[in-house]
Protein backbone atom coordinates (compact mmCIF):
# COMPACT_ATOMS: atom_id res chain seq x y z
CA UNK A 1 0.00 0.00 0.00
CA UNK A 2 3.04 2.37 -0.48
CA UNK A 3 3.11 5.40 -2.94
CA UNK A 4 5.12 4.22 -5.85
CA UNK A 5 8.06 5.50 -6.74
CA UNK A 6 5.98 6.12 -10.58
CA UNK A 7 3.73 8.35 -8.24
CA UNK A 8 6.73 11.11 -6.37
CA UNK A 9 8.08 11.18 -10.14
CA UNK A 10 4.26 12.50 -11.73
CA UNK A 11 4.38 14.59 -8.65
CA UNK A 12 7.63 16.25 -9.11
CA UNK A 13 7.01 16.66 -13.05
CA UNK A 14 3.53 17.92 -12.55
CA UNK A 15 4.85 20.83 -9.75
CA UNK A 16 8.12 21.27 -12.46
CA UNK A 17 5.42 21.97 -15.21
CA UNK A 18 3.71 24.60 -13.32
CA UNK A 19 6.77 26.86 -12.49
CA UNK A 20 8.56 29.54 -14.52
CA UNK A 21 10.68 29.07 -17.41
CA UNK A 22 14.17 29.47 -15.53
CA UNK A 23 13.43 29.15 -12.35
CA UNK A 24 14.80 25.95 -9.78
CA UNK A 25 12.91 24.85 -6.86
CA UNK A 26 14.93 23.65 -3.40
CA UNK A 27 13.28 22.19 -0.67
CA UNK A 28 15.40 21.09 2.47
CA UNK A 29 14.29 17.73 4.50
CA UNK A 30 13.04 18.26 7.81
CA UNK A 31 16.08 17.96 11.17
CA UNK A 32 16.40 15.63 13.36
CA UNK A 33 15.15 17.36 17.07
CA UNK A 34 16.61 17.12 20.32
CA UNK A 35 14.48 15.87 23.03
CA UNK A 36 16.70 15.75 26.21
CA UNK A 37 20.63 16.50 25.64
CA UNK A 38 22.16 13.57 23.39
CA UNK A 39 18.49 11.81 22.71
CA UNK A 40 16.16 12.85 19.58
CA UNK A 41 12.63 12.92 19.06
CA UNK A 42 11.61 10.08 16.32
CA UNK A 43 11.94 11.14 13.01
CA UNK A 44 9.30 12.44 10.66
CA UNK A 45 10.21 13.88 7.46
CA UNK A 46 9.19 17.58 6.46
CA UNK A 47 5.46 16.62 4.42
CA UNK A 48 6.35 19.05 1.40
CA UNK A 49 9.75 16.72 1.22
CA UNK A 50 8.10 13.60 1.32
CA UNK A 51 5.15 14.13 -0.48
CA UNK A 52 7.57 15.08 -3.70
CA UNK A 53 10.83 12.87 -3.06
CA UNK A 54 9.52 9.69 -0.95
CA UNK A 55 13.00 10.20 1.07
CA UNK A 56 12.52 8.87 4.92
CA UNK A 57 16.51 10.75 5.89
CA UNK A 58 17.12 13.76 7.95
CA UNK A 59 19.79 16.11 6.59
CA UNK A 60 18.89 15.94 2.64
CA UNK A 61 17.85 18.59 -0.09
CA UNK A 62 15.80 18.51 -2.87
CA UNK A 63 16.57 20.24 -6.15
CA UNK A 64 13.93 20.56 -9.09
CA UNK A 65 15.52 22.21 -12.30
CA UNK A 66 13.49 22.12 -15.40
CA UNK A 67 15.19 21.74 -18.25
CA UNK A 68 18.43 20.87 -17.16
CA UNK A 69 20.63 18.97 -19.27
CA UNK A 70 22.32 16.59 -16.59
CA UNK A 71 18.80 15.80 -14.89
CA UNK A 72 15.89 17.69 -13.55
CA UNK A 73 15.12 16.33 -9.75
CA UNK A 74 18.56 16.57 -7.58
CA UNK A 75 19.41 15.09 -4.39
CA UNK A 76 21.92 15.75 -1.49
CA UNK A 77 21.89 13.66 1.06
CA UNK A 78 24.41 11.64 3.50
CA UNK A 79 26.45 9.48 2.27
CA UNK A 80 27.00 5.92 3.02
CA UNK A 81 29.24 4.86 6.38
CA UNK A 82 29.74 2.00 7.45
CA UNK A 83 30.26 2.53 10.80
CA UNK A 84 28.00 5.16 10.89
CA UNK A 85 24.93 3.16 10.18
CA UNK A 86 25.92 -0.02 12.44
CA UNK A 87 25.05 2.99 15.13
CA UNK A 88 21.98 4.92 13.46
CA UNK A 89 20.92 2.41 10.57
CA UNK A 90 20.72 2.17 7.06
CA UNK A 91 21.50 5.42 4.15
CA UNK A 92 20.65 5.26 1.19
CA UNK A 93 23.58 7.69 -0.01
CA UNK A 94 23.64 9.64 -3.35
CA UNK A 95 23.41 6.22 -5.26
CA UNK A 96 20.10 4.80 -3.63
CA UNK A 97 18.73 8.55 -3.57
CA UNK A 98 18.94 8.13 -7.67
CA UNK A 99 18.57 4.48 -7.89
CA UNK A 100 15.79 3.43 -5.03
CA UNK A 101 13.80 6.99 -5.33
CA UNK A 102 14.26 8.34 -8.75
CA UNK A 103 16.79 11.28 -8.21
CA UNK A 104 18.64 12.17 -11.89
CA UNK A 105 21.75 12.76 -9.67
CA UNK A 106 22.38 13.32 -6.47
CA UNK A 107 25.83 14.23 -4.12
CA UNK A 108 26.94 13.93 -0.84
CA UNK A 109 25.20 16.87 1.55
CA UNK A 110 28.67 18.09 2.22
CA UNK A 111 29.03 19.19 -0.85
CA UNK A 112 26.13 21.15 -0.76
CA UNK A 113 27.21 24.25 -0.55
CA UNK A 114 29.59 24.15 -2.97
CA UNK A 115 27.44 22.82 -6.04
CA UNK A 116 24.19 24.47 -4.91
CA UNK A 117 24.85 28.41 -5.91
CA UNK A 118 26.54 26.62 -9.12
CA UNK A 119 23.04 25.26 -10.13
CA UNK A 120 21.29 28.35 -9.49
CA UNK A 121 23.63 30.44 -11.44
CA UNK A 122 21.60 31.83 -14.20
CA UNK A 123 18.31 30.51 -12.95
CA UNK A 124 15.92 34.03 -12.67
CA UNK A 125 13.42 32.14 -10.08
CA UNK A 126 14.21 30.23 -6.60
CA UNK A 127 10.88 28.94 -5.81
CA UNK A 128 11.47 28.40 -1.94
CA UNK A 129 9.37 28.49 1.25
CA UNK A 130 10.55 31.32 3.21
CA UNK A 131 10.83 31.67 6.51
CA UNK A 132 9.79 28.22 7.23
CA UNK A 133 13.31 27.34 8.08
CA UNK A 134 15.52 30.36 9.09
CA UNK A 135 18.84 28.77 9.60
CA UNK A 136 18.10 27.58 6.05
CA UNK A 137 17.41 30.83 4.69
CA UNK A 138 20.98 32.32 5.98
CA UNK A 139 21.75 29.50 3.87
CA UNK A 140 19.69 29.80 0.38
CA UNK A 141 20.78 33.59 0.66
CA UNK A 142 24.52 33.15 1.00
CA UNK A 143 24.33 31.14 -2.08
CA UNK A 144 22.61 33.80 -4.31
CA UNK A 145 25.45 36.22 -2.82
CA UNK A 146 28.57 34.29 -4.01
CA UNK A 147 26.41 34.40 -6.98
CA UNK A 148 25.78 38.30 -6.92
CA UNK A 149 30.00 38.78 -6.20
CA UNK A 150 30.70 37.47 -9.74
CA UNK A 151 28.31 39.07 -11.83
CA UNK A 152 31.17 41.35 -12.94
CA UNK A 153 32.93 37.94 -14.23
CA UNK A 154 29.27 37.48 -16.14
CA UNK A 155 27.64 35.48 -12.99
CA UNK A 156 23.67 35.90 -13.91
CA UNK A 157 22.32 35.80 -10.22
CA UNK A 158 18.34 35.14 -9.61
CA UNK A 159 16.47 37.97 -9.76
CA UNK A 160 13.19 36.69 -8.01
CA UNK A 161 12.21 34.52 -5.18
CA UNK A 162 8.64 32.77 -5.87
CA UNK A 163 6.89 30.76 -2.37
CA UNK A 164 6.94 27.14 -3.57
CA UNK A 165 3.76 26.42 -1.10
CA UNK A 166 1.11 28.02 -3.13
CA UNK A 167 1.73 25.57 -6.30
CA UNK A 168 2.55 22.93 -4.06
CA UNK A 169 0.22 22.94 -1.23
CA UNK A 170 -2.43 23.18 -4.37
CA UNK A 171 -1.10 19.93 -5.51
CA UNK A 172 -1.31 17.81 -1.90
CA UNK A 173 -5.07 19.51 -1.69
CA UNK A 174 -6.13 16.80 -4.44
CA UNK A 175 -5.97 13.11 -3.02
CA UNK A 176 -4.60 10.25 -5.35
CA UNK A 177 -6.49 6.58 -5.60
CA UNK A 178 -2.99 5.37 -3.71
CA UNK A 179 -2.99 8.28 -1.21
CA UNK A 180 -7.02 7.67 -0.58
CA UNK A 181 -6.18 3.98 -0.04
CA UNK A 182 -3.77 4.78 2.41
CA UNK A 183 -5.93 7.11 4.28
CA UNK A 184 -8.48 5.01 3.92
CA UNK A 185 -6.21 2.26 6.41
CA UNK A 186 -5.31 4.93 8.86
CA UNK A 187 -9.32 5.60 9.69
CA UNK A 188 -9.95 2.17 9.83
CA UNK A 189 -7.04 1.51 12.15
CA UNK A 190 -7.77 4.82 14.17
CA UNK A 191 -11.72 3.63 14.32
CA UNK A 192 -11.08 0.29 15.71
CA UNK A 193 -8.65 2.01 18.16
CA UNK A 194 -11.66 4.20 19.37
CA UNK A 195 -13.61 1.18 19.81
CA UNK A 196 -10.81 -0.22 22.07
CA UNK A 197 -11.05 2.57 24.26
CA UNK A 198 -14.98 2.06 24.38
CA UNK A 199 -14.71 -1.34 25.55
CA UNK A 200 -11.91 -0.64 28.21
CA UNK A 201 -13.72 2.16 29.59
CA UNK A 202 -15.12 2.61 33.21
CA UNK A 203 -15.55 4.69 36.48
CA UNK A 204 -11.81 4.76 37.98
CA UNK A 205 -10.12 4.33 34.40
CA UNK A 206 -7.96 7.05 34.01
CA UNK A 207 -7.57 9.11 30.81
CA UNK A 208 -3.99 8.12 29.59
CA UNK A 209 -5.21 4.84 30.29
CA UNK A 210 -7.48 5.00 27.37
CA UNK A 211 -5.05 7.19 25.61
CA UNK A 212 -2.85 3.88 25.68
CA UNK A 213 -4.73 1.31 24.60
CA UNK A 214 -5.37 3.97 21.39
CA UNK A 215 -1.66 3.98 20.66
CA UNK A 216 -1.23 0.67 21.88
CA UNK A 217 -4.08 -1.05 18.92
CA UNK A 218 -2.74 1.86 16.65
CA UNK A 219 1.38 0.63 16.95
CA UNK A 220 0.22 -3.64 16.70
CA UNK A 221 -1.52 -2.81 13.23
CA UNK A 222 1.64 -0.86 11.79
CA UNK A 223 0.53 2.59 12.89
CA UNK A 224 3.24 3.32 15.27
CA UNK A 225 2.53 7.32 15.47
CA UNK A 226 -0.20 9.41 15.99
CA UNK A 227 -0.88 12.15 14.05
CA UNK A 228 -1.16 14.40 17.07
CA UNK A 229 -1.18 13.96 20.72
CA UNK A 230 -4.49 12.42 21.60
CA UNK A 231 -7.28 14.57 23.59
CA UNK A 232 -9.02 12.13 26.19
CA UNK A 233 -11.11 14.31 28.40
CA UNK A 234 -13.71 12.85 31.47
CA UNK A 235 -16.52 15.37 32.23
CA UNK A 236 -15.40 18.97 32.19
CA UNK A 237 -12.03 18.28 30.31
CA UNK A 238 -14.02 17.28 27.48
CA UNK A 239 -15.12 20.96 27.37
CA UNK A 240 -11.02 22.03 26.78
CA UNK A 241 -10.58 21.72 23.30
CA UNK A 242 -6.98 21.17 23.35
CA UNK A 243 -6.84 19.12 26.43
CA UNK A 244 -4.07 16.91 26.72
CA UNK A 245 -2.83 16.34 29.97
CA UNK A 246 -5.18 13.17 30.24
CA UNK A 247 -3.89 12.47 33.88
CA UNK A 248 -7.48 12.37 35.85
CA UNK A 249 -9.60 9.71 37.02
CA UNK A 250 -12.78 9.12 35.04
CA UNK A 251 -16.33 9.15 36.98
CA UNK A 252 -19.34 7.44 36.92
CA UNK A 253 -21.63 9.66 35.22
CA UNK A 254 -19.17 11.53 33.34
CA UNK A 255 -18.69 11.61 29.43
CA UNK A 256 -15.21 11.17 28.20
CA UNK A 257 -14.22 12.74 24.67
CA UNK A 258 -11.57 11.68 22.86
CA UNK A 259 -9.64 13.01 20.04
CA UNK A 260 -7.34 10.38 18.41
CA UNK A 261 -6.19 9.21 14.97
CA UNK A 262 -2.81 7.68 13.95
CA UNK A 263 -0.79 7.96 11.13
CA UNK A 264 -0.46 5.63 8.79
CA UNK A 265 2.55 5.69 5.40
CA UNK A 266 2.81 9.61 6.65
CA UNK A 267 -0.91 9.84 6.47
CA UNK A 268 -3.49 10.99 9.23
CA UNK A 269 -6.23 10.46 10.35
CA UNK A 270 -8.56 12.19 13.19
CA UNK A 271 -11.62 10.78 14.81
CA UNK A 272 -13.64 11.96 17.89
CA UNK A 273 -15.44 10.30 19.90
CA UNK A 274 -17.90 10.98 23.12
CA UNK A 275 -19.31 8.05 25.22
CA UNK A 276 -20.36 7.25 28.54
CA UNK A 277 -17.66 6.52 31.26
CA UNK A 278 -20.37 3.85 32.98
CA UNK A 279 -21.51 3.23 28.72
CA UNK A 280 -25.23 4.28 29.83
CA UNK A 281 -25.97 8.40 28.46
CA UNK A 282 -27.79 10.26 31.19
CA UNK A 283 -31.01 12.25 29.88
CA UNK A 284 -29.04 15.24 29.52
CA UNK A 285 -26.23 13.83 28.43
CA UNK A 286 -28.43 12.27 25.07
CA UNK A 287 -30.09 15.28 24.72
CA UNK A 288 -27.09 17.19 23.68
CA UNK A 289 -25.47 14.12 22.02
CA UNK A 290 -28.44 13.50 19.50
CA UNK A 291 -27.89 17.80 18.77
CA UNK A 292 -24.41 17.51 17.68
CA UNK A 293 -24.81 14.06 15.75
CA UNK A 294 -27.81 15.64 14.00
CA UNK A 295 -25.35 18.55 13.19
CA UNK A 296 -22.81 16.54 12.09
CA UNK A 297 -25.50 14.37 9.70
CA UNK A 298 -26.40 17.48 8.53
CA UNK A 299 -23.11 18.71 7.89
CA UNK A 300 -21.65 15.47 6.27
CA UNK A 301 -25.15 16.13 3.51
CA UNK A 302 -23.10 19.26 2.63
CA UNK A 303 -19.89 18.00 1.87
CA UNK A 304 -20.63 17.53 -2.16
CA UNK A 305 -18.66 18.79 -5.42
CA UNK A 306 -19.76 22.31 -5.83
CA UNK A 307 -20.38 23.23 -2.72
CA UNK A 308 -18.41 25.87 -0.89
CA UNK A 309 -16.13 25.01 1.87
CA UNK A 310 -18.28 26.60 4.35
CA UNK A 311 -21.15 24.90 3.63
CA UNK A 312 -21.19 22.26 6.39
CA UNK A 313 -20.26 24.72 8.83
CA UNK A 314 -23.57 27.00 8.39
CA UNK A 315 -25.43 23.90 8.66
CA UNK A 316 -24.32 23.04 11.60
CA UNK A 317 -24.66 26.33 13.34
CA UNK A 318 -28.48 25.90 12.12
CA UNK A 319 -28.66 22.49 13.84
CA UNK A 320 -26.93 23.39 17.06
CA UNK A 321 -28.55 26.58 17.85
CA UNK A 322 -31.66 25.02 17.06
CA UNK A 323 -31.26 22.60 19.20
CA UNK A 324 -29.73 24.66 22.37
CA UNK A 325 -33.25 26.93 21.39
CA UNK A 326 -35.17 23.73 21.92
CA UNK A 327 -33.34 22.88 25.28
CA UNK A 328 -33.63 26.27 26.50
CA UNK A 329 -30.00 26.67 26.72
CA UNK A 330 -30.64 29.53 24.14
CA UNK A 331 -32.87 32.00 24.06
CA UNK A 332 -35.15 33.47 21.28
CA UNK A 333 -35.29 33.64 17.30
CA UNK A 334 -32.87 31.03 15.57
CA UNK A 335 -32.06 33.93 13.13
CA UNK A 336 -31.00 36.25 15.70
CA UNK A 337 -28.93 33.21 17.54
CA UNK A 338 -27.21 32.78 14.65
CA UNK A 339 -26.47 36.90 13.18
CA UNK A 340 -25.57 37.55 16.76
CA UNK A 341 -23.42 34.32 16.99
CA UNK A 342 -24.68 33.81 20.76
CA UNK A 343 -24.11 29.83 19.89
CA UNK A 344 -20.57 30.32 20.09
CA UNK A 345 -20.19 30.55 23.90
CA UNK A 346 -21.57 26.68 23.70
CA UNK A 347 -20.12 25.65 19.73
CA UNK A 348 -16.60 28.36 19.64
CA UNK A 349 -14.77 26.53 16.55
CA UNK A 350 -15.43 25.49 13.09
CA UNK A 351 -16.77 22.88 11.44
CA UNK A 352 -13.53 20.96 10.45
CA UNK A 353 -10.07 21.41 8.42
CA UNK A 354 -8.27 19.76 5.35
CA UNK A 355 -6.77 16.44 6.55
CA UNK A 356 -3.70 14.49 4.78
CA UNK A 357 -0.15 14.83 5.33
CA UNK A 358 -0.56 17.46 8.09
CA UNK A 359 -3.28 16.30 10.24
CA UNK A 360 -4.36 20.40 9.84
CA UNK A 361 -3.52 19.91 5.98
CA UNK A 362 -2.31 22.22 3.55
CA UNK A 363 -4.74 24.17 1.11
CA UNK A 364 -6.52 27.73 0.68
CA UNK A 365 -9.86 27.51 2.48
CA UNK A 366 -10.56 30.71 0.47
CA UNK A 367 -9.67 31.11 -3.10
CA UNK A 368 -10.49 35.28 -4.03
CA UNK A 369 -11.60 36.28 -1.13
CA UNK A 370 -14.67 33.38 -1.46
CA UNK A 371 -15.08 30.21 0.16
CA UNK A 372 -13.03 27.37 -1.87
CA UNK A 373 -15.45 25.01 -3.74
CA UNK A 374 -15.42 21.47 -3.08
CA UNK A 375 -14.00 18.99 -5.47
CA UNK A 376 -13.59 15.45 -5.86
CA UNK A 377 -10.77 13.84 -3.83
CA UNK A 378 -10.46 16.91 -0.94
CA UNK A 379 -10.67 15.16 2.05
CA UNK A 380 -12.04 16.81 5.31
CA UNK A 381 -13.04 16.53 8.66
CA UNK A 382 -16.42 17.42 9.62
CA UNK A 383 -16.68 17.71 13.21
CA UNK A 384 -19.47 19.72 15.45
CA UNK A 385 -19.61 20.04 19.05
CA UNK A 386 -21.33 21.40 21.87
CA UNK A 387 -19.23 22.24 25.05
CA UNK A 388 -21.11 23.56 28.31
CA UNK A 389 -18.88 25.07 30.80
CA UNK A 390 -18.93 24.13 34.15
CA UNK A 391 -18.64 27.84 34.97
CA UNK A 392 -21.39 28.97 33.04
CA UNK A 393 -23.91 30.13 35.65
CA UNK A 394 -26.37 31.17 32.83
CA UNK A 395 -27.69 27.25 32.76
CA UNK A 396 -29.12 25.00 34.95
CA UNK A 397 -26.63 22.73 36.55
CA UNK A 398 -27.38 19.53 34.95
CA UNK A 399 -25.77 20.96 31.86
CA UNK A 400 -22.83 21.92 32.94
CA UNK A 401 -19.68 20.63 32.15
CA UNK A 402 -20.94 18.51 29.41
CA UNK A 403 -18.44 18.30 26.56
CA UNK A 404 -19.79 16.56 23.40
CA UNK A 405 -17.97 16.53 20.18
CA UNK A 406 -18.15 13.87 17.20
CA UNK A 407 -15.51 13.34 14.37
CA UNK A 408 -15.06 12.08 10.72
CA UNK A 409 -12.76 11.90 8.04
CA UNK A 410 -14.80 12.68 4.81
CA UNK A 411 -13.66 12.46 1.42
CA UNK A 412 -15.17 14.48 -1.40
CA UNK A 413 -16.32 11.80 -4.34
CA UNK A 414 -17.57 12.50 -7.94
CA UNK A 415 -21.56 11.94 -6.45
CA UNK A 416 -21.30 13.10 -3.60
CA UNK A 417 -18.71 12.09 0.02
CA UNK A 418 -17.34 9.12 1.65
CA UNK A 419 -16.61 8.60 5.42
CA UNK A 420 -13.31 6.75 5.63
CA UNK A 421 -14.30 6.68 9.59
CA UNK A 422 -17.90 5.28 9.50
CA UNK A 423 -16.51 2.41 11.46
CA UNK A 424 -16.43 4.27 14.53
CA UNK A 425 -19.67 3.85 16.20
CA UNK A 426 -21.39 7.01 16.73
CA UNK A 427 -25.08 6.00 17.81
CA UNK A 428 -25.75 6.24 21.37
CA UNK A 429 -27.73 2.73 21.08
CA UNK A 430 -24.86 1.19 19.28
CA UNK A 431 -22.12 2.70 21.30
CA UNK A 432 -24.17 1.48 25.06
CA UNK A 433 -24.06 -1.86 23.07
CA UNK A 434 -20.54 -2.05 22.99
CA UNK A 435 -19.62 -0.78 26.24
CA UNK A 436 -22.01 -3.39 27.38
CA UNK A 437 -20.52 -6.46 25.77
CA UNK A 438 -17.52 -5.65 27.31
CA UNK A 439 -18.25 -5.67 30.85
Amino acid sequence: MQITKQEFARRRKALMAMMEPDSIAILPSAAEKTRSRDTHYSFRQDSDFYYLSGFDEPNAVLVLIPGREHGEVVMFCRERDKEKEIWDGYRAGPEGACEKYGADDAFPIDDLDEILSGLMEGRERVYYAMGKDPSFDKRVMTWVNLIRAKVRSGAIPPGEFLDLDHLLHDMRLYKSAAEVRIMQQAACISAQAHIQAMQACAPGVYEYQLEADIIHYCAQQGARFQAYNAIVGGGKNGCILHYVENSEKLRDGDLVLIDAGCEYLNYASDITRTFPVNGKFSTEQAALYDIVLDAQKAAIAEVKPGNHWNAPHDVSVRVISQGLLDLGLLEGKLEDVIEKESYRQFYMHRIGHWLGMDVHDVGDYKVGGAWRVLEPGMVMTVEPGIYVSPDNTNVPKKWRGIGIRIEDDVLVTKDGCEILSKDAPKERAEIEAIMASAH
